[in-house]
């Protein structure tokens, strides 16, 4: 690109919160540039929840019907490409692309997204999102009463073991290797009659993504339908960084009201600064930082046009 395009506002990733903050900001009036580079956290995962009127649609389909209705407002457009630089300047903020691209606005929006970490067991990544379960309310309904299994340890094994047993009945705890449950927590555990097994996993045994059985290192199989596991995650992207912006100790960006950060004009919307990773939650963000984003240039256009209320 010779010319370098100057918007409103940039939004680094078209997923759910991206696109809900275009949209706010297309019926705004403004010109959006929606950078995205196609890869999202879901897209193994069959199908989306808890979205009202969009339960049980695949994420992929809800994304194709947003794309399409941003883009029917005309100061909307989308670049297919991986952001890999930005810095701020005199007018606003410049991006940089890794096709060589490079465009500037006045604003910036980051929702990239977050980043899962698979643990290296055979199986885990093929299996996530489908068969490897990370959120009840997400996928809970459709495992209802069927072989579930926890992968996790210590603290958290017994906060998913309360939660997890009200969806079925036959429930599992695996610690993979010597489990660090304090005796309370055990014996709460084994007041709910789930059977705790700290052998170490080695692999899933799958089907195209849905699990047949857990695979130890001991030789011993377990039969299994779905298992919940948390996984660490990371940001995409090191954008944030490169700006400024204060994460917070889980890898979060930080972020006070409606997505703002710690910069001046920057905000952030969806996975990459919420621990709530929902489609309802990230559009909801999504247009709460795209309501305010306008609210800030509108105010900066008056006051540069000099305007006062008389007293």
């Amino acid at each position: 690109m010779d010319k370098i395009f100057l918007f409103d506002v940039i939004i680094v990733g078209g997923s759910y919160a991206g696109l809900s903050a275009a949209l706010a900001l297309g019926r705004s009036l403004r010109k959006v540039l929606v950078i995205d580079s196609g890869k999202p956290c879901n897209r193994q995962t069959p199908h989306s929840h808890n979205f009202l009127t969009r339960d049980g649609e695949t994420p992929a389909n809800i994304a194709t019907i947003a794309r399409e209705q941003v883009l029917h407002y005309p100061s909307v457009s989308f670049l297919s490409d991986l952001a890999i630089k930005a810095h701020a300047n005199p007018d606003g903020f410049a991006i940089e692309t890794a096709g060589g691209q490079q465009v500037r606005s006045r604003k910036l929006i980051l929702a990239t997204g977050v980043e899962d970490v698979m643990p290296p067991i055979s199986g885990f990544a093929e299996c996530w999102g489908r068969s490897v379960l990370h959120c009840p309310y997400c996928h809970g309904y459709e495992v209802t009463g069927q072989r579930l299994g926890i992968l996790a340890n210590g603290d958290t094994a017994y906060e998913m073991g309360r939660l997890i047993q009200h969806w079925s009945a036959n429930l599992a705890l695996f610690t993979n290797g010597p489990a660090t449950l304090t005796p309370d927590q055990r014996q709460f555990i084994d007041k709910l009659n789930v059977p705790i097994i700290e052998a170490t996993l080695t692999a899933i045994a799958h089907e195209q993504g849905y699990l047949t059985e857990l695979q130890f290192a001991d030789g011993s199989a377990y039969a299994l339908d779905a298992l919940y596991s948390r996984v660490p995650f990371r940001q995409p992207t090191d954008l944030a960084e490169q700006l400024g912006c204060v994460m917070s100790e889980s890898g979060l960006i930080r972020t006070a009201e409606f997505g703002k950060t710690n910069i001046p004009g920057v905000y952030t919307a969806g996975d990459t600064s919420s621990p709530m990773r929902q489609v309802s939650m990230a559009v909801t963000n999504g247009s709460l930082a795209g309501v305010w984003v306008n609210r800030e240039l509108i105010e900066e256009d008056l006051s540069t046009r000099h305007l006062h209320v008389a007293n």
